[in-house]
């Protein structure tokens, strides 16, 4: 290792100069050195310098340089150098390549101001544009003001002198009718004060004329008070002594007084006779037994209904513009039993236990035995009455509906007209089908219930009737809470029938039926002016199944219903819609009242997409509404309970 210290090696390789030893110390030898000039040895940073690492140092160099890895050592100190070297080039590469992503960096930073530059001139030069047309835009609204206020000034002006020239007119006028009064009083005066002279001058002769005509009228009465004395006298004188004419005179009074009580009575009982027998009860709202009496009432409408309606079927609408009576003749007289379910549209469970019954129902017409009574209960609006009429056609029975709400009001007389309901069922060739809707309001528990006595009698009168089967009528009741009837009405009951609510199938069908009732049937077959826009309809019709969950069939109807009404023809100034208000009205079917198809609100006449929406939303918002109301209708007491069964469900 002589090499690190500049020796020449043995090869005859040169040597340095010998390294400068460390000063001594000061004080060493005894301080021979102080007398060398007598100065004190400089304190520098030599003086606390070991030489003893200088020495190993040299001491390791030695035997390195006497070892056989003298070369290999070399070596390594070469590649040290080497490496050290490649990383200070690798190090002024890198730096290199830092001042170029630098200057990169700030090109594209010098872009981004530009590219911002750009953008913000681009922003104020679309601000001002903006600016300059939103004070071009008022201007020209300050204009149109200025010219509409100078319009109105002038139209003010205008009205002014129009109705200053009125006022001057009006003024002439009431001029002219004063003066013409003035006249015409002048006149009345002169010609009442000519009168008067004339009657002052002529004042005896009047008078005499008076007394003449008094004279002459008071003799003519004398003349005939006179003759008509004589004449009554010799009459009376004459029937007196003649004793016959006495005697048929007191006889034929007798006899006429007679008569006249007894065709009273006989009248009074033929009467009550007819109208229990061919008359219909004042508690049958509707029934389609043929009556005698409405026949005669109506005899013009029972032709043109025969002739003009053909097969009705429920819900059609009728062209004959016929008022009901002749239009329920003529179903009868027509048409053919039919099946119990057309038209009702039901759960298949409900569908099969329905038909049953009105299998059950027909074999017991044919064979003459005793009818079952039937109760049906669920929600409104689920097709309760409707079944009813169809089972009345299926089995060729006639069917007569009234209501409970109407025997209440009657007071003393409801015992009187609830058998007259029941001699009248009686008297039915084919069988009556007796169909009470809201029963509950009059069938309530005696026990419990604060009813009238009245109503009570009325209610044992009912009992009365149904004790036993009969094979005249069938009685159907329908109710919306059935929980409330007597434990007798329970007892009279056969078979009970709970309608449900529709579900999402049943509610499809629903929609599908009145859809192609109320729209697409009048949009392609009749005259109405009734169009509808291009969509899947099929599509449209289970979205709205799947929208009105917890609706009955009413509901629905009423919502195809209001689709129809969503679509108004042209007004009554176009011309073109006195033939469509000439149309009969339209059926709304089953579950709602006829009325006039008025529907059709819109200009072109065509129901889009988002017509049929708008509606559906209205009509799940209103459901909604109704059953809130049902909920904050129910007690306090009852306010942690769950709703009643017979309402919402079965």
């Amino acid at each position: 290792m002589s090499w690190l210290f500049g020796i020449k090696g043995p090869k005859g390789e040169g040597t340095g100069p010998p390294l400068p030893l460390p000063p001594a110390q000061p004080g060493a030898e005894g301080g021979g050195d102080r007398g060398a000039g007598d100065r004190p040895s400089p304190k520098d940073k030599w003086s606390n310098f070991d030489p003893t690492g200088l020495e190993r140092a040299a001491k390791a160099a030695r035997e390195l340089e006497h070892s056989r890895h003298a070369k290999e050592a070399l070596n390594l100190a070469q590649m040290q150098e080497q490496t050290l070297q490649l990383e200070q080039q690798s190090k002024l590469k890198e730096y290199e390549a830092a001042v170029e992503q630098l200057k990169s960096e700030q090109i594209r930073v010098q872009a981004e101001e530009r590219r911002k530059t750009l953008s913000e001139e681009t922003r104020q030069h679309q601000a001002r544009a903006q600016y300059q047309d939103k004070l071009a835009r008022q201007r020209y609204e300050d204009q149109l003001k200025q010219q509409q206020l100078l319009n109105e000034e002038n139209l003010r002006k205008q009205e002014e002198s129009v109705q200053k020239q009125e006022a001057i007119r009006r003024a002439t006028v009431e001029r002219e009718m004063e003066l013409r009064h003035k006249n015409e009083m002048l006149r009345v005066e002169a010609e009442a004060r000519a009168r008067a002279k004339a009657d002052r001058e002529n004042a005896d002769i009047i008078r005499e004329q008076i007394r003449l005509k008094a004279a002459e009228h008071r003799q003519t009465i004398l003349e005939s008070i006179r003759t008509a004395g004589t004449l009554f006298g010799e009459g009376f004188r004459a029937f007196v002594t003649d004793w016959d004419k006495v005697t048929a005179t007191v006889a034929g009074l007798t006899l006429l007084a007679v008569g006249v009580y007894s065709a009273k009575n006989a009248t009074s009982v033929a009467g009550r006779y007819i109208e229990a027998r061919l008359g219909k009860p004042s508690l049958v709202r509707e029934t389609s037994r043929i009556s005698v009496l409405e026949a005669l009432r109506h005899p013009i409408q029972w032709g043109s209904s025969l002739g003009l309606c053909g097969a009705v079927l429920h819900g059609s609408v009728c062209l004959a513009n016929c008022d009901g009576v002749p239009h329920q003749v003529s179903r009868r007289l027509v048409s053919r039993p039919q099946d119990a379910l057309e038209g009702v549209i039901l759960s298949p469970s409900l569908e099969a236990r329905v038909r049953d019954i009105a299998i059950a129902t027909r074999n017991t017409k044919k064979n003459k035995s005793l009818y079952r009574n039937v109760l049906m209960y669920g929600p409104p609006g689920t097709g309760k009455t409707l079944f009813a009429k169809k089972l009345a056609l299926h089995s060729g029975m006639d069917y007569a509906i009234m209501t409970g709400g109407d025997v209440a009001p009657m007071g003393r007389e409801g015992v009187t007209a609830m058998h007259k309901v029941f001699d009248w069922a009686s008297t039915s060739r084919r069988g009556l089908l007796l169909f009470v809707d809201e029963a509950d309001a009059f069938l309530r528990k005696r026990a419990t219930e604060k009813i009238s006595e009245d109503l009570r009698a009325t209610l044992n009168a009912f009992l009365h009737r149904t004790g036993q089967h009969s094979n005249k009528f069938m009685l159907v009741l329908a109710s919306n809470q059935p929980e409330q009837f007597d434990w007798a009405i329970n007892d009279r009951i056969d078979e009970m029938v709970c309608f449900a609510l529709p579900q999402r199938e049943e509610r499809e069908r629903l929609v599908r039926m009145y859809f192609d009732k109320y729209v697409l049937k009048p949009a392609t077959e009749g005259k109405q002016r009734l169009k509808v826009a291009q969509f899947d309809y099929g599509k449209k019709c289970s979205e709205v199944a799947q929208l009105t969950e917890g609706m009955s069939g009413r509901e629905i109807a009423q919502l195809a219903v209001a689709w129809q009404l969503c679509v108004q023809t042209y007004s009554a100034s176009s011309g073109k819609s006195a033939s469509m208000q000439s149309q009969p009205p339209v059926s709304p079917g089953p579950f709602i009242v006829s009325k006039r198809a008025m529907a059709y609100s819109s200009e072109d006449g065509v129901l889009t997409e988002a017509m049929m929406d708008a509606r559906v939303q209205d009509a799940v918002q209103q459901h909604q509404q109704k059953m809130q109301w049902l909920k904050v209708e129910r007690p306090d007491s009852e306010a942690s309970k769950p709703p009643r069964p017979s309402l919402l469900s079965c």
